[in-house]
């Protein structure tokens, strides 16, 4: 099938590759003329893992580049709109970039296409794209409008979107529903021979994949509302341990093993159980916000949500306090920070908890030297020369009086205990994402801070717990 994606930002560019890796012709809109230059060109804009080997196999094949929007419609049978979302002041979505796509689009339909959402927006946006496109001439019955929500990670997106847990289509025709089952049969067919899965060249399995993948067909507004509410329960996930870890603080107890006494029951789950500096990136605070807007506009105040963003800013508070604690004063001290993108695995800063912090050290006179395998770059777009980029963990490390783990890269977990204390000028490590364990660290002679669980220091230590390697304090 013949589709469009309109925008190529995390959502677009993913859905576009993947979409040419089930054997569709993609092509791929975007107004921003040196964007367009540099996918040509064979440049991956962000850090996502196989995307760079999904672009360059299908680049100038089956996934084409273009600025115009009416003829890539026309050729089209399905058009995703995948256009940005950002928040306005009052945390609604601003739709203004969907509906100046729904606009240009509906003077390029002449046969039946079906318009879907692969933004996230709030529900009723569907019935908006169809208003905006029947006010503008189209035949009703030459277009559909359909929503289909995107559950994917930064970090791990590609993987995500073709092992996908489920795939939900909101359609309100049968006939939209059929066009998209048809584009997703790849991923969902139970006939070898048409599997995506049983391909040699296919991206390699992840743990726990769910195959073939459950499409799940709904209404338009459910579909819309999956999507804001997955995320706002995910984000609720995050502040609940977080808050229950600052209990555990408080009265002794280990974050830890309460993760793994609840996280093991089957109705909860382990995952999104992470205590840490508070959740961060291009979606979860947005669409919390986005959502708690559509309810409190639909009749309900959703204080749940208040509560939820209300302790992931506290979080972030705390951690300052720790580090505070731990250093008394701020001002002239060199810290060595590990980790500056919103999480592992990807160099999205958006909304990233490790840059408000280096920020708020920085106002308190701190010196910072920082690094980050993939986010430095786009750090240094925001924050310029005010900070010192380092080209290892070991340089950001070397002569400061504490350490910050910021960031749950898996090579921060994987460090050479010797070599790093060897580096720092005093042996303080202030783990916001609990990558090692506490015994060990004040074995090796760290002073050690970490969410959720005490303080650990190395006088009293037994030198026989001291064990030698890299590596060798990791994971709890």
């Amino acid at each position: 099938m013949r589709i469009a994606v309109v925008g190529s930002g995390y959502v677009g560019l993913v859905a576009g590759a993947c979409f040419a890796d089930l054997g569709h012709d993609v092509i791929l809109v975007d107004n921003d003329q040196h964007k367009l230059v540099a996918l040509r060109n064979g440049q991956v804009p962000i850090h996502e893992n196989f995307l760079p080997e999904l672009l360059n196999r299908h680049r100038g094949r089956r996934l084409q580049f273009s600025d115009d929007l009416q003829e890539a419609v026309r050729q089209s049978a399905a058009i995703f709109v995948a256009v940005g979302t950002p928040p306005t002041e009052s945390g609604e979505a601003d739709l203004s970039y969907v509906e100046s796509v729904a606009r240009e689009i509906s003077g390029a339909i002449e046969s039946y296409k079906v318009i879907v959402e692969k933004s996230t927006v709030p529900v009723y946006t569907s019935d908006w794209v169809r208003k905006i496109i029947l006010r503008n001439g189209t035949n009703p019955e030459l277009f559909d409008v359909a929503s289909n929500p995107e559950f994917l990670r930064e970090g791990t997106a590609v993987t995500d979107f073709l092992f996908p847990d489920r795939i939900v289509v909101g359609c309100d025709s049968e006939r939209s529903a059929d066009v998209l089952r048809e584009i997703y049969a790849p991923l969902t067919c139970t006939n070898k021979e048409d599997s995506y899965y049983q391909r040699a060249d296919s991206i390699p399995q992840p743990d726990r994949a769910t195959i073939p993948a459950p499409l799940f067909v709904t209404t338009t507004k459910s579909a819309e509302l999956i999507k804001h509410a997955s995320n706002a329960f995910l984000a609720m996930k995050i502040s609940f341990i977080n808050a229950v870890a600052s209990v555990c603080e408080s009265v002794g107890a280990n974050v830890n093993q309460v993760v793994q006494g609840i996280g093991t029951d089957s109705r909860i789950g382990p995952r999104f159980l992470n205590p840490g500096i508070g959740y961060g990136g291009s979606c979860f605070p947005k669409d919390v916000m986005a959502f708690r807007a559509v309810a409190r506009e639909s009749g309900y105040e959703f204080r749940l949500l208040d509560e939820v963003m209300r302790i992931n800013e506290e979080q972030r508070q705390r951690f300052l306090r720790k580090v505070r604690s731990a250093l008394w004063t701020l001002r002239g001290k060199h810290l060595g920070v590990l980790g500056l993108a919103f999480k592992g695995g990807t160099d999205d800063i958006r909304e990233s908890p490790a840059v408000f912090l280096v920020q708020a050290l920085l106002q308190e006179g701190g010196k910072i030297t920082a690094y980050d395998p993939a986010a430095m770059e786009r750090t240094q777009e925001i924050l310029g020369s005010g900070i010192r980029y380092a080209n290892s963990a070991y340089e950001a490390a070397q002569g400061a009086d504490a350490l910050l783990i910021l960031t749950e890269w898996e090579e921060f977990a994987n460090l050479d205990l010797s070599r790093l204390r060897s580096e720092l000028r005093y042996p303080i490590v202030i783990d916001g994402r609990n990558l090692y364990d506490p015994e060990v660290m004040a074995a090796h002679g760290f002073t050690y801070y970490s969410v959720g669980r005490a303080a650990c220091h190395p006088d009293g230590v037994p030198a026989a717990t001291l064990k030698n390697g890299p590596g060798n304090g990791t994971k709890k």
